[in-house]
């Protein structure tokens, strides 16, 4: 069952992947980079999907909240390999649509979340703490709107403007906060985590962190300290 869903979802990112350029053709200023148009549409639509999905799933069952490594519905467990599923298929469309340099981070991210959420996908454990990690796709969701705003070229819009403010609050709330409240919760259960689980959970900790201050860092820049100095300089 669980490489079923796991299967299946590879297949379904892969299928839509395949139909999103008829479904929200590209613009004209996007027709150069068409299949980068193809795969932020995808990433939104798991973004939405697993963001949401995680969300309600801690609404409706907040026990899960109270124990992270073994309590979990059954529906979590699958949003869990679903996820997977997308970051595999992610992973394989960006090998093979882009040279190593330009998708390295890209690459070396995914991987770390197929090895933490593929280890708690298979050991039915700490499926809880892998929907707090998911959580993050929240601030994804307007992450890859900003993404398309851009490639539409919609830059100076009030809509643009009004999602690089959204992205960079529910960044602070969904991405930041969420990192450091796992990273703290790793810290004082770690006599009752096994310690080669421990040591994973540690590294992509280690890992995710340092990355997601050098994207926030990146993204106030290019959407307010650059425009700001801009302004100042007219």
């Amino acid at each position: 069952m669980d490489l079923l869903v796991l299967g299946g979802s590879v297949v379904a990112f892969r299928l839509l992947n395949g139909g999103l350029e008829r479904l929200v053709p590209p613009p004209p200023s996007a027709q150069r980079n068409r299949w980068k148009w193809r795969n932020i549409w995808t990433s939104l639509a798991h973004s939405l999907l697993s963001g949401s999905w995680a969300l309600l799933g801690f609404y409706f069952h907040p026990q899960m909240a109270e124990d992270l490594i073994d309590t979990h519905l059954p529906a979590a467990h699958h949003l869990l390999g679903i996820s997977v599923g997308y970051f595999v298929q992610d992973f394989f469309d960006m090998m093979y649509h882009q040279k190593i340099q330009q998708c390295w981070e890209l690459l070396f991210h995914h991987s770390v979340v197929i090895l933490c959420f593929g280890f708690a996908f298979l050991v039915h454990r700490f499926v809880g703490f892998a929907m707090v990690a998911l959580l993050v796709e929240i601030n994804s969701i307007f992450l890859h709107l900003r993404t398309i705003l851009l490639m539409a070229g919609l830059a100076h819009t009030t809509s643009y403007r009004l999602t690089s403010l959204l992205n960079l609050g529910t960044y602070v709330v969904f991405r930041i906060t969420t990192l450091a409240w796992m990273t703290r919760w790793l810290v004082l259960n770690r006599e009752n985590i096994p310690p080669n689980t421990y040591t994973l959970s540690t590294v992509g900790m280690a890992v995710m962190t340092p990355m997601n201050i050098v994207l926030f860092y990146r993204l106030l820049r290019n959407d307010f300290l650059t425009s700001s100095r801009r302004e100042k300089e007219k």
